[in-house]
């Protein structure tokens, strides 16, 4: 049996009660490589909230942006500008997008020219092998951009004998994707290299229904390497690339709405293209038996986007050119202790050197050119005793150039039975977010720049507990959090049409529970949901914008004639919440945003052993919503495509 998603502890406590054959079956180990700074770590001994979507689930619901898989998360807030290829951020348990720090394949991606923060309108989730969300403060691991949580991208490793996939895609809209991967590796290497793209003639970016009619386009297409090499069994090279292109037509005409004087957003000819790339290269050295570890890398990652009034004739109007390289270093050791109430412990030290650049060009006039440095060092105790009971504790330190010296911490336990299949956890941290470069020097002659800014400072706990029952056939979870953010930037407004940023006096909080549960109640039947209920107020009370009171999520997976057919419906809910909106004058207010129910099915068939056909229709029923005020969304989408391997 598989759940698909391994839920934080929920997946392990099924598969405690599972047979073995059952659990030979599972692609990926129970384990998470995000919740800890050490070595991978079982579920059952995470303290902290971790969800893990895997590749299998993925393929199942037939997920192939990231952002759209991040919707299945509790606790996470996506929010796309428009349609397909429109800015997309997410945001965990209340924190800005730009508190969520974003790693794939051991890369922090986080563009210093875009406030710090990741658009995830441009990562598909081809050849991804799992997503792992951390929730809370995580600056005591990864440093000031983890305020709010880590959302951790890993793709497959190469494997077996050389091999060959393909598929292709097309449907309505003039929707049509593609991809082709070769995949080997043996004893010494691995390899994994692909191509992937797609285009969509797509839906209007300004909400249709407010009477927009132009369809705004988008292509991408992504390239990637992962490669490991290990000469000797102590010592191993890897290295990852990747890099993407992207075109994307949008919308940004100026009305007011009549009658409340709201802006609003209207059919023109704008849009961007942009270029995305990373790459790492580390080392791996493994002494006393396995015991002691070391790691050694250095990544780069940039970006260079453009922004056009007009896309067709135009030239660019705004221009962003990001960079950010990183040199780390990590140790482990491992020593157990069997007379001392049979304990492991894993003792963790890191150091980390974070160098960002940030230009922007813009026509009317004004340019930026700034960069920053930051170092960090890590210091991790894990102690696994007493027959279940897991324990961590972090510090933190990090030295800037700019700002005061941050420490921060984190705490976490988790106590297994497993007689039961019972996991209790709690954690508890801090995190700090610094100021952004853009947020320090402006970028434009409407949006100046303030130096004298202060880190945002978060803090938060969590407690919990996941139980397994019907001899492991249904898990369930809950998790009870608080969070809360001091010295919150935001803008003020100081006329003219000309803003800068602020701290916020006093202290945002955030609390609500997380539910997720699972359950087969017949072979080859899955039944997955989530429910996230958060309340969120800044200083004044007032409820934070874009993040519903209520949301989750609803899948039912079917798989049958011997496992050659699967079917997939999904229901994502998104409940009530605000959005701010600026009137003719650009003052601000909030104004309240409906909620939302979308649907979504999928279905697959092999017709060999290696050919796959498979189809599927995103918004099911066509429902009309906006995630931004004014701005559209995706209408109803039928595709059908084809997979193989050889």
């Amino acid at each position: 049996m598989s759940f698909g998603v391994r839920v934080s502890l929920l997946a392990v406590v099924s598969a405690a009660a599972l047979p073995a054959s059952a659990l030979a079956a599972e692609e990926l180990p129970a384990v998470s490589v995000t919740a800890n700074r050490g070595e991978q770590t079982p579920l059952t001994e995470v303290g902290s909230t971790v969800t893990v979507l895997d590749r299998e689930y993925l393929e199942a619901k037939q997920v192939r942006l990231v952002s759209d898989a991040l919707r299945l998360v509790p606790g996470v807030s996506v929010t796309r500008t428009g349609v397909t290829g429109g800015l997309t951020g997410a945001g965990i348990r209340g924190s800005e997008t730009n508190q969520t720090l974003v790693m794939i394949d051991g890369v922090v991606v986080n563009d210093p020219a875009a406030d710090s923060s990741v658009d995830f309108a441009h990562i598909p989730t081809a050849d991804i092998e799992r997503i792992e969300v951390l929730r809370g403060p995580q600056s005591a691991l990864y440093g000031s951009d983890a305020a709010g949580g880590v959302v951790n991208i890993v793709t497959r490793k190469g494997s077996g004998k050389p091999s060959v996939a393909l598929s292709a895609e097309a449907g309505s809209r003039g929707t049509a994707a593609g991809a082709l991967s070769f995949s080997a590796g043996g004893e010494q290497y691995s390899i994994l290299a692909g191509v992937t793209g797609g285009v969509t003639s797509g839906f209007s970016s300004a909400a249709e229904a407010r009477g927009n009619t132009e369809r705004d386009g988008y292509n991408n297409g992504t390239a990637y390497l992962k490669f490991a090499y290990d000469p000797l069994p102590e010592l191993g090279f890897d290295v990852v690339a990747r890099g993407t292109e992207f075109r994307r037509e949008g919308d940004e005409g100026f009305g007011i709405e009549p009658g409340t004087g709201i802006s609003l957003t209207l059919d023109d000819r704008a849009g961007g293209s942009g270029r995305q790339s990373f790459f790492r290269g580390q080392t791996r050295l493994s002494l006393l038996d396995g015991r002691w570890t070391h790691r050694l890398g250095i990544s780069r990652a940039d970006s260079d986007v453009d922004y056009y009034g007009d896309i067709v004739n135009g030239d660019p109007t705004f221009t962003t050119r990001g960079t950010s390289t990183r040199y780390d270093y990590q140790t482990d050791f491992r020593i157990d202790t069997p007379s001392l109430a049979g304990a492991s412990h894993v003792f963790t030290l890191a150091a980390e050197r974070k160098e960002d650049d940030a230009r922007i060009w813009s026509s009317f006039g004004s340019y930026l050119s700034t960069s920053i440095d930051q170092t960090g060092y890590t210091g991790q105790y894990q102690v696994s005793l007493l027959d279940g009971l897991s324990l961590t504790a972090a510090f933190r330190r990090d030295e800037n150039e700019r700002f005061e010296d941050a420490n921060t911490y984190r705490l976490t336990a988790a106590y297994f039975i497993d007689t039961l299949g019972t996991k209790f956890h709690a954690s508890h941290g801090t995190g700090v977010k610094n100021p952004t470069l853009l947020e320090l020097h402006g970028y434009s002659n409407t949006f100046v720049g303030n130096p004298g800014l202060k880190p945002e400072q978060t803090r938060g706990f969590d407690i919990g507990v996941d139980q397994s029952f019907w001899g492991g056939r249904g898990a369930v979870g809950a998790t009870y959090f608080r969070q809360s953010i001091s010295d919150l930037i935001s803008s003020e407004f100081l006329g003219g049409g000309v803003s800068r940023p602020i701290n916020l006096a006093g202290t945002s909080k955030v609390r609500g529970v997380e539910v997720e549960g699972t359950l087969e109640p017949l072979n080859g039947l899955t039944l997955r949901a989530t429910y996230t209920y958060m309340d969120s107020e800044d200083a004044q009370g007032v409820q934070l914008v874009r993040r519903p009171e209520q949301a989750g999520t609803f899948d039912v997976t079917y798989r049958f004639l011997d496992g050659r057919a699967l079917a997939n419906v999904g229901v994502v809910y998104h409940g009530d919440f605000t959005d701010r909106v600026f009137d003719s004058s650009f003052n601000n207010r909030n104004v309240p945003m409906d909620d939302y129910t979308l649907v979504n099915v999928a279905g697959a068939y092999d017709v060999l052993d290696n050919v796959q056909l498979y189809g599927r229709v995103e918004n099911l029923f066509d429902t009309d919503y906006e995630e931004v005020y004014s701005f559209g969304s995706n209408g109803r989408l039928a595709i059908g495509g084809v997979k193989a391997t050889f």
